[in-house]
């Protein structure tokens, strides 16, 4: 079997063909570009079955990023698993944001709740070196896997282990940021997500369970002027904007993701003249 013949039976599957693309790519260990120049290239008895096995997990639903082992995030390549959500485009949009508020303090305290793969803390850390970036994970297995990103990537992140704030009690950060569990239990959105950890998707009957427990715990844990940014649903902004405004916080803003759908609400607690 050949490349051409391979993406023929990909699609004979029903599979999408830059997802077929991309999974050769990774069988093959090449790029796109050199892919779509030699479709003639006859694949090994091996790569076809795990073609084969590849496209059949696809077809099942498995996310690629699961079969391939990995997915690039804000010009990072990280590597992922079933211990961790997949990083998605449209949570891009809350490391742009930070980066932009650290562009007038670039040695701030960062902190990131919930890191997954690592993904939000590692790409800050790249555009913001002197920020000094910590995160915090409760799955061992996700921060065993945002660990080995963060070596393979040589980005110095101070990790700690546990449930929000809860491992830095008594600390306080210049700027907060958490894409945590957000989804209402029983959403039917959950359907075509049932690869990925239930844990790090769903937050109790209207998916704000973890939003307000950040929310009410945040004060405590930021100066003055900081801000926290939270990404949440689509249908959540005005939730969480009221949560955020309840609780102290000033200057209320949010952010749409790539579709246009409000992705990200921050608030700045008590904003002081100067605010960064």
């Amino acid at each position: 079997m050949n490349v051409n013949e391979a993406l023929h039976l990909a699609r004979r599957r029903g599979v999408d063909r830059l997802d077929a693309q991309l999974l050769l790519c990774h069988l093959l260990t090449v790029d796109r570009a050199w892919l779509i120049g030699h479709d003639d290239h006859m694949l090994t008895g091996a790569q076809a079955l795990l073609l084969e096995d590849g496209l059949r997990r696809r077809v099942d639903g498995e996310p690629l990023a699961y079969i391939v082992g990995r997915k690039e995030f804000h010009g990072l390549d990280l590597r992922v698993t079933p211990d961790t959500l997949v990083p998605r485009p449209d949570t891009e949009v809350i490391v742009d944001w930070a980066i932009e508020l650290l562009g007038g303090r670039p040695a701030a305290r960062v902190i990131d709740l919930g890191t997954g793969s690592g993904a939000i803390a590692l790409a800050v850390k790249k555009s913001v070196p002197d920020a000094r970036v910590e995160a915090v994970e409760r799955s061992a297995g996700a921060l065993a896997v945002a660990q080995d990103n963060a070596r393979r990537l040589g980005l110095d992140i101070g990790w700690h282990a546990g449930d929000w704030f809860a491992p830095v009690v008594g600390e306080r950060f210049d700027l907060v940021l958490s894409n945590p569990p957000y989804i209402a239990e029983g959403d039917s959105h959950l359907s075509a997500l049932t690869h990925e950890p239930n844990s790090a998707l769903t937050a109790g009957p209207d998916g704000l369970y973890d939003l307000r427990a950040i929310i009410a715990a945040a004060p405590d844990h930021l100066v003055p002027g900081a801000w926290l940014l939270l990404e949440h649903g689509y249908d959540q902004a005005e939730a969480v904007a009221t949560l955020l405004r309840e609780r102290g916080f000033a200057n209320v803003r949010l952010r749409l993701d790539l579709g246009g759908q409000p992705r990200v609400t921050g608030g700045c607690w008590r904003e002081p003249v100067a605010a960064m």
